[in-house]
């Protein structure tokens, strides 16, 4: 396969709202460009990057994709990404490495929730835009409305670049306004150039003049020409898109339909002339590194294949017969197959062995890669997504793209012993693949939390499990790690005395619990003075608070925040062991559950809510409904940020309420913050399901 130069590269990430057509545009494109002979419909489950069964399924992207084609002898990668706000951060990985977004607008709907979403995400890695607006075949589907819609939601220079010939079902055609050329398409995507229609010749006029303006507007030079002339040639106009596009001054915004193929040539024609190339970049920043800490002094490489090789890996693909791929960007310098390189993240060496093209899910042979272009690697021994691979005489590492905390957490049951066992070897591959889950153990409750940006999310997760590991699981709400502690000081004795013929039990012990503050733990103080009790059974008493305490006093949960200190007892010279204390210390704890007051606690957390500034005072409301403490608001951008503090056991289900609230457009994060008493009604409650449950064990024999 042709070896591209970085000029002769186009890496861009198609991004918007579900639904908007992205991947049926990607298929489209493949299709009109020779890159595959069949033409792939999203509705029939042959689309070249949704080849995943779930997503065929559900007709819906669940993580980037990629595919590539040649154009006009370049190189376009395109990155197929998720619209469905259970989906969508995976956005923000293909935007690090993209050069250029591809925000795909629905003709029918305009700019929609996930498009600001991820428009929010190209902010955020300062990544040049260009727009489609797709579906332009469709009834009610409205070029004009979807444009205002865009220039309305994202300030910037938003202007056509190709208007439509022609509306719903009669859009056969597209005028170029940068070079004012007029094209009709037939059946198979095909352009063929004609005259200038003479309807609508004012909006053509109107969007050139619009063009030349902001051209103008990006370079001191011409714009003191433009105002000298009223107007700029195109030698001045054409030459300095490019550079407008990169520098973030102008989105250029394209007419099409994807399922039809009109406008789809133009777009392509557009890519390769102004999309920015990848040494549109100044440079790369990141740091000197060789043993994976990735703390050293800063360093820059440039998209050039003279500099020495590094490559930021982007994506983790877990393939059942390939084994794991991992997608990487080549930043700097040029790789060759079977290359031994360093990855600076984790300080060990990798063979990359052969290099590959992504087309969907086939991979096709290269002998290597210049700077800019991506490429997949297969079995690398310890590589993972958002590690650095580089020159082993040029050590350099690239920051990650941080996940946002998940949004909704579940419990998973395996159904059988052989599930259980399979599980966490299934999950360890997902979670490669998908780095906005995480999966974990609670040590109090000893369930499996597998936690996701939505419960669609999870879902899907359950699916894959099945349908790809063979391992069955059971979806349960978490449950609250509640704990307990105790109000009062109260002096007890705890006494064990057994007789069976042979040799007896003793132990006898006096002590006082008091309570501590929160977050102080448990303190044992041994304040005996002379041999009541030995030194050797001292420490089994504490132990045997410590037991009876992990089980709780009033619903199970563990006891916390409290101080015992040990002031007497007594022993027998013959009967005494270490056994008896250790029980004499559990009914000290159960004596003392009568009159030291136990009181439920539960887990506050740190909650940030990022919403449009309308839907504040509906969300506060909420937040007060659950018990919540708003601690204060701020302005992000056109967003509000509200900051609360709201017991967990609220939250467990606010993900769908929020988007109820904020149609989807709002999002929040959490995180532990501190344990407070449970009112006495829902404290009531939590007793009641904890025995219910079973929590609550009748007191054991000793």
């Amino acid at each position: 396969m042709k070896v591209y130069p970085t000029n002769d590269i186009r890496n861009l990430a198609v991004i918007g709202h579900g639904d908007s057509g992205k991947t049926q545009l990607l298929s489209s494109l493949l299709y009109v460009s020779g890159a595959t002979p069949r033409f792939g419909k999203v509705d029939e489950g042959t689309t070249t990057t949704d080849y995943d069964e779930d997503s065929i399924a559900r007709k819906i992207t669940l993580n980037t994709a990629l595919a590539h084609l040649e154009h006009k002898d370049t190189k376009i990668n395109l990155i197929d990404t998720p619209g469905y706000a259970a989906f969508v951060t995976h956005a923000r990985p293909a935007l690090r490495v993209a050069d250029c977004a591809l925000v795909v607008v629905d003709g029918v709907n305009g700019v929609e929730v996930q498009t600001e979403k991820t428009w929010g995400y190209a902010n955020e890695f300062l990544t040049p835009r260009m727009i489609v607006i797709n579906k332009l075949d469709k009834e009610r589907a409205d070029f004009g409305a979807a444009l205002d819609s865009a220039r309305g939601t994202f300030s910037r220079a938003i202007v056509p670049f190709t208007l439509p010939i022609g509306k719903e079902k009669d859009f056969k055609g597209v005028v170029d306004v940068v070079h004012m050329k007029a094209y009709e398409y037939d059946d198979n995507g095909k352009a063929k150039e004609r005259e200038l229609p003479a309807e609508g010749r004012d909006i053509i006029d109107a969007a050139r003049e619009r063009l030349i303006e902001v051209i103008a507007e990006s370079n001191d030079a011409l714009l003191e020409k433009y105002f000298e002339q009223g107007t700029l040639e195109d030698e001045d106009l054409i030459p300095n898109i490019s550079s407008a596009i990169a520098s973030s001054r102008l989105c250029p915004v394209f007419a099409a339909s994807s399922l039809t193929l009109v406008g789809l040539q133009n777009l392509l024609d557009g890519i390769v002339e102004y999309a920015p190339a990848p040494d549109a970049h100044e440079a790369e920043h990141g740091r000197a590194s060789v043993d994976g800490d990735g703390t050293g002094e800063p360093l820059t490489r440039r998209y050039d294949a003279s500099e020495p090789f590094s490559a930021y890996a982007f994506r983790t693909i877990a393939d059942p017969f390939a084994g794991r791929i991992n997608v990487m960007k080549v930043i700097s310098g040029h790789v060759k197959s079977d290359a031994t390189v360093l990855n600076s993240s984790r300080g060990t060496q990798e063979r990359l062995g052969a290099l590959h093209s992504m087309q969907g899910k086939q991979l096709d042979k290269i002998d290597e890669a210049n700077a800019g272009d991506i490429i997949a690697c297969v079995k690398l021994k310890d590589t993972q997504t958002g590690d650095t691979l580089c020159d082993r005489n040029a050590p350099i590492s690239y920051d990650g793209v941080q996940y946002p905390e998940a949004a909704i957490a579940f419990a998973i049951e395996p159904k059988s012993r052989q599930d259980e066992e399979k599980i966490s070897v299934a999950l360890h591959k997902i979670l490669e693949e998908d780095p906005a889950l995480h999966f974990s153990r609670d040590a109090q409750t000893k369930e499996f939390i597998l936690s996701g940006s939505g419960q669609l999310h999870v879902e899907t997760v359950v699916e894959k499990l099945k349908k790809r590991y063979g391992v069955e699981v059971a979806l349960h709400p978490p449950k609250v790690p509640y704990k307990e502690t105790i109000t009062q000081r109260a002096e007890v004795q705890g006494r064990h005395k057994k007789q069976s013929g042979g040799r007896g039990q003793f132990g006898d012990c006096k002590v006082v619990f008091e309570p501590l503050g929160r977050g102080e733990g448990f303190v044992f103080e041994d304040k005996i003075f002379g041999g009541s009790v030995p030194q050797q059974f001292r420490p089994a008493i504490e132990k045997g608070i410590v037991e009876a305490a992990a089980t709780g006093a009033i619903a199970g949960y563990p006891l916390v925040d409290f101080k015992v200190v040990l002031i007497d007892g007594s022993y027998h010279t013959v009967d005494s062991d270490e056994h008896s204390f250790r029980a004499a210390g559990r009914k000290a704890f159960r004596n003392a559950i009568e009159k030291i007051r136990p009181t439920l606690l539960e887990p506050v957390m740190d909650v940030e809510v990022v919403a449009p500034q309308e839907n504040s005072g509906d969300i506060m409301g909420d937040l007060n409904s659950r018990r919540g403490r708003v601690q204060g608001m701020e302005m992000r951008g056109k967003n509000q940020v509200i900051k609360a503090q709201v017991p967990m056991a609220e939250m467990l289900n606010y993900q769908s309420t929020l988007n109820s609230i904020t149609a989807a457009r709002g999002s929040y994060h959490m995180e532990f913050s501190h344990y407070d008493p449970v009112p006495g009604q829902i404290a009531q409650k939590v007793v009641e399901q904890a025995r219910a449950e079973g929590r609550i064990r009748a007191e054991e024999e000793d």
